[in-house]
């Protein structure tokens, strides 16, 4: 039996490789692959707060101008759910520049199920986001980003769904969700297959997901590690690790995990050598925030394990540049 669950999840992770992008994500002639990662947008439908969420959307896109757009949950913050949020994926689609999305813990609390709102954001041309097949949750993806003479994939974005509230909180487990074993083992299934596929060398890789792995607090209360950015809020984190930080260590390929969901953080920490950094808030007043809100802005360079991240503000301010690993090595 466990061997038919191993090969199961082996050829779904084969599929979700294979399938996972009708657009074609490439770096550019420059040999740069830049992303503005957009979190915690919290749209109230007809809701003139909203507004400034669009502002920023369209601020920092129009002056970036990346090659790709990642939303890390927390997307919607009102009913009607599949109105509010195809608003927001036809505002991001008018970029016509490819999109991603991760969900967060609210977005399936307005009526609708993560899956209908997957639908509709693949009804966007420009989606890039599937949703491996017999895994828990909805926009579990891999995304190749190919050479730039578009020849074999050069890095892979790796897309969780890191789902809502603790599932044994009757066995006193409480706050959020982990991100569960399946879904890990389907990341070490595909990140295997990409490496094989490399000549057995592991393909610089990101992650993106809504809620942070406990990881994100450990690094950033160790006095050793290097540290960047806003802290002004506790990490908001499952109570159980479910070992996804750990496999990524294992296979080597991730060199930074990208979350959002605590509103007042925007830090970027080194962790064993893997970069673990917020999003800045990109919503309005429709939540909670007390920094300027903004987004990260990453950027990866072709044949390198490296990532040059900022954070743009809605005004046009860039602040906290840095480049992984060379500005977090002591």
């Amino acid at each position: 039996m466990k061997r038919k669950i191993t090969l199961c999840l082996l050829l779904t992770a084969i599929s979700s490789i294979l399938f996972a992008q009708n657009v074609e994500l490439k770096f550019n002639g420059d040999r740069k692959f830049k992303i503005v990662q957009l979190t915690d947008l919290h749209i109230r439908w007809e809701d003139p707060r909203s507004a400034v969420a669009f502002e920023c959307i369209s601020s920092v896109v129009t002056t970036e101008k990346p090659d790709f757009i990642m939303l890390t949950g927390d997307i919607i913050y009102s009913a009607p759910a599949a109105e509010n949020f195809r608003k927001v994926m036809q505002f991001v689609a008018n970029f016509n520049i490819p999109f991603g999305v991760a969900f967060g813990n609210h977005d399936r609390e307005q009526g609708i199920p993560n899956s209908e709102l997957l639908k509709i954001a693949q009804s966007f041309p420009n989606c890039v986001t599937t949703s491996a097949k017999g895994i828990t949750g909805d926009g579990n993806c891999v995304l190749t980003v190919k050479s730039s003479d578009k020849g074999k994939p050069a890095a892979a974005l790796y897309c969780f769904d890191s789902h809502q509230s603790s599932q044994f909180k009757a066995q006193g487990v409480n706050g959020y969700d982990h991100i569960r074993l399946d879904q890990v083992m389907w990341y070490v299934d595909a990140s295997k297959e990409l490496t094989k596929k490399n000549n057995g060398k592991p393909l610089p890789a990101l992650a993106f997901f809504h809620i942070p792995t406990p990881e994100f607090l450990q690094a950033a209360i160790d006095q050793n590690a290097a540290l960047y950015g806003i802290r002004k809020e506790k990490v908001c984190s499952p109570e159980l690790n479910s070992g996804l930080f750990t496999a990524f260590k294992e296979q080597g390929d991730v060199m930074g995990a990208f979350v959002g969901h605590d509103h007042d953080n925007d830090y970027a920490v080194s962790w064993f050598n893997v970069l673990l950094a917020y999003g800045r808030f990109s919503g309005g007043p429709t939540e909670y925030t007390h920094i300027p809100n903004g987004a990260r802005v990453i950027e990866l360079t072709e044949g390198e394990r490296t990532i040059h991240t900022w954070i743009r503000q809605r005004d046009g301010k860039v602040e906290q540049e840095t480049f992984f690993p060379k500005d977090y090595t002591k």
